[in-house]
């Protein structure tokens, strides 16, 4: 038995949470995983997992066997890459999750540009605002905007991104111009967006010099992802707070118009997040690189 190959397939195992998805993750028959992992056991004379028909689950031993192997593999891959020659090209496949505004507004249309910088590295841009499993979906690493509250995951600040007020013409002819802050408590409308984790629409903060109003807007629709929003706001469903990039054309088209310019809204913080355990790679530290100098031309 290679007692090594058997520990990261025992790895991928519990990381995936069944014997199937790890062999789809390791690109192995899911007998060589099953064969494995119970030669690891054999070896180890301990039961490491108890197995159900559909996940597996650490058995006391098998925690603790978990928590020192990946250990020992992470050292042994930072190990391997420090000593491996600089000029080797990063390769591989990375899994990579993010908004639908961010994938086709920066990040798609600036990707010949990394492409070109490491032609061997297969990206998977999965796009969208909703929760992931990381471990279950062999998901690398995602770029999320707002301050990560998960305390599972590795958070890296990557940019920021300032938000304005917009209405369409549409909307200010039906309901007039806001004047302040609170008229979206009582006389106006607001698109609502709808936070993934939360489940809940979220508030909408404005400030001018110390003074800090945070509103809870009334809406009559409420969406969860950020092109959807905009779209709702063009269409006259309520005043929106977007970032520039994002509402480019529209207003570009007169589509919409800036609102309550004389008040300053949110700078949300731009994070790279992964979990605690998945090793930083050389293919995901480029890529992470790469991405923080593009945030920074916003």
């Amino acid at each position: 038995m290679d007692q090594l190959s058997a520990m990261r397939v025992f790895l991928r195992v519990v990381e995936t949470g069944n014997f199937t998805r790890a062999a789809a993750a390791l690109d192995m028959p899911k007998t060589s995983v099953t064969n494995q992992v119970q030669a690891l056991e054999t070896h180890l004379r301990t039961k490491l997992l108890n197995r159900t028909t559909r996940r597996v689950a650490l058995t006391t031993d098998g925690a603790l066997y978990y928590e020192r192997a990946l250990q020992i593999v992470s050292e042994l891959e930072e190990l391997d890459s420090s000593l491996s020659n600089s000029n080797t090209q990063p390769s591989g496949r990375l899994r990579v999750e993010m908004a639908g505004a961010f994938a086709d507004c920066l990040v798609i249309p600036a990707l010949c540009d990394f492409v070109k910088q490491y032609p061997q590295i297969q990206l998977d841009i999965g796009v969208g605002d909703r929760l992931v499993d990381y471990i279950a979906e062999n998901v690398d690493c995602a770029l999320r905007a707002g301050t990560p509250t998960d305390q599972s995951l590795i958070a890296r600040k990557v940019g920021q991104i300032k938000l304005f007020s917009y209405a369409s013409p549409i909307y200010l002819e039906r309901h007039g111009t806001p004047t302040h802050p609170r008229d979206l408590e009582t006389s106006h409308f607001c698109v609502g967006y709808l936070n993934a984790q939360t489940s809940r629409v979220m508030g909408i903060d404005f400030s001018k010099g110390d003074e800090l109003i945070e509103t809870t807007p009334r809406y009559i629709l409420s969406v969860s992802d950020s092109r959807s929003y905009v779209g709702a706001a063009i269409a006259g469903l309520g005043i929106a707070q977007s970032t520039p990039f994002l509402v480019k054309e529209a207003l570009e088209k007169g589509q919409l118009v800036p609102v309550l310019t004389d008040w300053d809204c949110e700078i949300l913080p731009l994070y790279i997040v992964y979990p605690q355990t998945r090793h930083m790679s050389n293919k995901l530290r480029v890529f992470v690189d790469w991405l923080t100098r593009l945030l920074q031309t916003l």
